[in-house]
C-alpha cells in the first residue's frame, strides 16, 4: 500500500516543471537595405564625378547633358559626361551592367552574358559626338575621344584595341576612367605639336555646351520615354 501511494506522488509533475519556460527569440541579423536601381546609377555617377574633379586644372567637365540632335529619334542626345581638355574632347557614356560584355567595334549589338543584347555603345556615343560637333561647328580642329565606362561588375570580351591608349575609342572600367583620360592626354601631347585650344577657348567651349543644355524636366522626361519606345 505504501509503495502505491509513493508511486502516485512521484508521478505528479513538480510545480517547478509546470511553470512555463521563457521563450528565447533569436534576433535575426539585420539585412542590408536594398538599393534601388536608380540609386545605384546615382552612386555610379557620383563616383565618376569625383574622378573628373581630379583631372588637371586645364580640363573642364560637364555632366548629364541633354543637347539638340536633329538626327536622333527624340531630337536630342543625352551625354553622361563631357571632358574638355586643350588637346581633345572626351565624350563619355556610362553603362551599369552586370556580367560578361561581348562585342566588336563594328557589331551593331553587343551581348551581356549571352542573355540579352544592347545597342553597340560606341555607335550610340558616336551619335552624341555628332551632336556636340554640331554645337561646335565654328571649331574645325576638335579631336574627339569616345569613352564607354562600365562598372566593375562587368568583365570584357571585346576587341583588345578598344583597351589600348592609342585608340580614340576606349572601353574602360569606371574606377580607371580618370587614369585613362590622364594617359590619353599625355599621348596627345606627344602626338600634337601644340594644344588645340587655349585655356580661354576651353572655357568658351564649356560655356557653349552648357548654354545648349536642356534642363526642362518635361522635355527630359519626353526624351527618356521616346528612347525607351525605340529600344
Amino acid at each position: 500500500m505504501f509503495k502505491k501511494l509513493l508511486s502516485l506522488f512521484s508521478s505528479q509533475p513538480s510545480q517547478k516543471s509546470q511553470q512555463s519556460q521563457p521563450t528565447i527569440v533569436m534576433s535575426k541579423k539585420p539585412s542590408k537595405p536594398k538599393v534601388a536601381p536608380t540609386r545605384i546609377g546615382e552612386l555610379g555617377e557620383y563616383k565618376i564625378n569625383i574622378q573628373l574633379d581630379q583631372l588637371p586644372k586645364e580640363c573642364q567637365h560637364l555632366n548629364d547633358l541633354l543637347i539638340p540632335n536633329p538626327k536622333s529619334r527624340s531630337g536630342y542626345s543625352q551625354v553622361d559626361h563631357l571632358v574638355i581638355s586643350p588637346y581633345g574632347l572626351f565624350v563619355i557614356e556610362t553603362k551599369n551592367y552586370n556580367g560578361e560584355i561581348k562585342g566588336a567595334r563594328t557589331d551593331k549589338y553587343w551581348s551581356v552574358s549571352n542573355r540579352f543584347k544592347m545597342y553597340n555603345p560606341l555607335m550610340q556615343n558616336y551619335g552624341h559626338i555628332k551632336a556636340v560637333e554640331l554645337l561646335l561647328s565654328e571649331f574645325n580642329n576638335v579631336k574627339y575621344i569616345s569613352m564607354i565606362s562600365f562598372t566593375m561588375r562587368c568583365r570584357f570580351s571585346i576587341d583588345p584595341e578598344l583597351r589600348k591608349i592609342g585608340s580614340d575609342e576606349l572601353i574602360v572600367y569606371d574606377v580607371e576612367l580618370s587614369e585613362f583620360i590622364h594617359r590619353k592626354i599625355t599621348r596627345l601631347k606627344v602626338e600634337q605639336t601644340s594644344p588645340r585650344f587655349t585655356n580661354e577657348e576651353v572655357i568658351f567651349i564649356k560655356n557653349i555646351i552648357a548654354k545648349a543644355n536642356i534642363t526642362d524636366p518635361l522635355i527630359r522626361a519626353q526624351h527618356i520615354e521616346k528612347v525607351k519606345k525605340s529600344n
